[in-house]
C-alpha cells in the first residue's frame, strides 16, 4: 500500500547531550511517521534545538535508570504503537519498508510487537557477523501490550504480552565512533557486573575467568563467522573475550584486595 499521510505510530527516543547523533536519527523517520517524542535529561547541548527542529515534541525528566526513564517516555506517546530508537540509530531505507507493511497487515494488532535486526558500523565497514549480528531488537511495541522491563539501570529489555514478529531490514547503530569509545566501555560494564554479582552473592571462579573469555572469542570469531569481517572482526572477537576477562577478573579484586604489608 502506498503511503501519502505518516503513519500512525509515536517514535520514542531518550537522549542526554546527544546533538551530534539526533540529526541522524531523526531524519531517519521524519516525515513518514505521525509523532516523535524526545525526552531529555540533563541536556547541556543543542539537543533540545534539534529536535524541535524536526517537529518533535520535548520533555524533561529526571535520570530514573533506563528501564523506567523509557517507560516514561513511552507514556508521553500518543498512537497505539511506538517506534522506540536510540539517539545513535538510524532506520534504514529497507527497515521503514518493512515497518510499513507489518503496519499495513490486518491482523497488526494480534502482535505486541515487532523486532528486527540491528547493524553497527564499526571503523571501516558494517558488521555482518560475529556477537555483533543480527542482534534481533525489539523495538516497535503495541503500547498497551509491551514495556521494559529487566534491571531498573542496564540491561533492560522489553516485556510483551503477546506474540512478536520478525521484520527484514536492519537499525543501523552508530554505538562507537572510535575504537577508543570501545574501549571505553568495558570498565563501566565491569562494574554493573560486578554489583549484579554481589547482589546475587556471585563468587570468583578461576573456571569462569578462564574458560568464559576463550569461549567468548571462539563463538564469536568462528562459529559466528566473525572471521568475514576482517580485521575489525577479528578485534571484536578479542575485545569481547578481554571484557568478560576483566570483569571476572574484578571479582577476584574485590574478594581479595588487600593494603601492602607494612
Amino acid at each position: 500500500m502506498s503511503h501519502t499521510v505518516p503513519l500512525p505510530i509515536s517514535v520514542v527516543i531518550v537522549a542526554r547531550n546527544e546533538a551530534s547523533n539526533l540529526p541522524r536519527c531523526l531524519a531517519s523517520v521524519s516525515g513518514w511517521v505521525a509523532e516523535i517524542v524526545v525526552v531529555l535529561n540533563a541536556t547541556t547541548d543543542e539537543s533540545e534545538k534539534i529536535a524541535r527542529g524536526f517537529g518533535a515534541t520535548v520533555h524533561h525528566t529526571e535520570w530514573r535508570g533506563y528501564r523506567d526513564t523509557k517507560n516514561w517516555a513511552n507514556a508521553r506517546a500518543t498512537h497505539p504503537w511506538a517506534l522506540c530508537l536510540d539517539a545513535d540509530e538510524e532506520v534504514s531505507p529497507a527497515l521503514r519498508a518493512a515497518i510499513t507493511a507489518f503496519l499495513d497487515r490486518a491482523d497488526r494488532d494480534a502482535f505486541a510487537g515487532a523486532r528486527f535486526p540491528r547493524k553497527v558500523w564499526f571503523i571501516d565497514r558494517w558488521i555482518r557477523h560475529g556477537d555483533w549480528y543480527p542482534d534481533l531488537s525489539l523495538r516497535l511495541i503495541r503500547r498497551a501490550a509491551a514495556r521494559w522491563g529487566g534491571d531498573a539501570f542496564v540491561h533492560e529489555k522489553m516485556v510483551c504480552d503477546g506474540p512478536v514478529a520478525t521484520l527484514t531490514g536492519d537499525l543501523h547503530h552508530y554505538s562507537f565512533p572510535t575504537l577508543s569509545s570501545h574501549v571505553a566501555k568495558i570498565n563501566p560494564f565491569a562494574d554493573l557486573f560486578l554489583q549484579q554479582q554481589q547482589a546475587k552473592s556471585g563468587k570468583f571462579s578461576v573456571f569462569a575467568a578462564v574458560f568464559r573469555p576463550g569461549w567468548r572469542f571462539f563463538r564469536a570469531y568462528f562459529i559466528k563467522l566473525g572471521f568475514l569481517d576482517g580485521y575489525p572482526g577479528f578485534y571484536i572477537a578479542w575485545a569481547t573475550a578481554f571484557g568478560a576477562f576483566v570483569r571476572y577478573s574484578r571479582l577476584y579484586e574485590q574478594e581479595h584486595q588487600r593494603p601492602p604489608d607494612a
